[in-house]
């Protein structure tokens, strides 16, 4: 059985019968790859291109906005219509772009040179979870998925009480707090997020190995971009914290 993945986009339910898809119709990783660098492209290409908006004098603020709901809409309907993964991920990533690029630049403005620093970092993080998994110094055991996954649906419930909350002017205590207990949950989530990538890593070779349909490369991709981003965001955030007690 195909292990769960703590990334909500990426389930056991997703993957078909192996034996409807043969040959040139099955999900392979080098394909996942290509797919995974293609997207990453576009929702670069689109994160510079708001980026550089927002450094003319341009207002980027609906913009990310419009992005944001865009971009969870696209997402929802890829993550619950798999099938429609080739046609939406290209335009999930030129809306999620649209949005990290208009978050990435506001915080390059309050904070010079955090942009690097979290883009470095988070590159730096995957590729040393690519590593420790393709030489199993990290396994994706069932206890592991299993806490992995706790572990995401508590992050995403408590930003979800905090979304709701701040309608009413409440705020989370030391949730987005510079001070230590502050950048301690940060450093929690941003952990967590990064073995959300170890989960993503199992997911993709397994559906690989069972003989996935080749749109399912596209899927893989999608989950894994989105981890990614979370990933990046939640680095921000750090960083932030970090650089405003300087």
């Amino acid at each position: 059985m195909i292990g769960r993945s703590g990334n909500p986009t990426l389930r056991d339910s997703t993957f078909e019968r192996p034996e409807q898809y043969s040959g040139m119709n099955q999900m392979t990783i080098g394909g996942t790859v290509n797919k995974a660098f293609i997207t990453l492209i576009i929702l670069l290409g689109s994160a510079f291109s708001t980026w550089m908006l927002y450094f003319d004098g341009y207002s980027v603020g609906g913009m990310a906005v419009a992005g944001s709901i865009i971009g969870l809409v696209l997402a929802l309907i890829v993550s619950f219509v798999p099938k429609t993964a080739p046609y939406l991920v290209p335009l999930y990533a030129i809306a999620e772009g649209v949005f990290l690029g208009a978050v990435s630049a506001n915080y390059e403005a309050k904070f010079g040179g955090i942009t690097l620093q979290a883009s470095l970092l988070t590159m730096g993080v995957f590729l040393a979870l690519l590593i420790a998994y393709k030489t199993r110094l990290i396994r994706a055991t069932e206890n592991f998925k299993l806490g992995v996954f706790a572990a995401t649906g508590g992050v995403l419930l408590v930003y979800l009480a905090s979304f709701i909350l701040g309608f009413f002017g409440i705020s989370i205590p030391y949730l987005h707090s510079n001070g230590w207990v502050g950048i301690g949950i940060s450093l929690v989530i941003v952990i967590i997020a990064a073995l959300n990538l170890v989960l993503d890593f199992d997911f993709i070779e397994s559906g690989a190995e069972r003989g996935a349909p080749k749109y399912m490369e596209w899927y893989g991709a999608f989950g894994l971009m989105v981890t990614l981003v979370w990933l990046y965001l939640e680095m921000l955030r750090l960083l932030a914290k970090l650089a405003s007690r300087d």
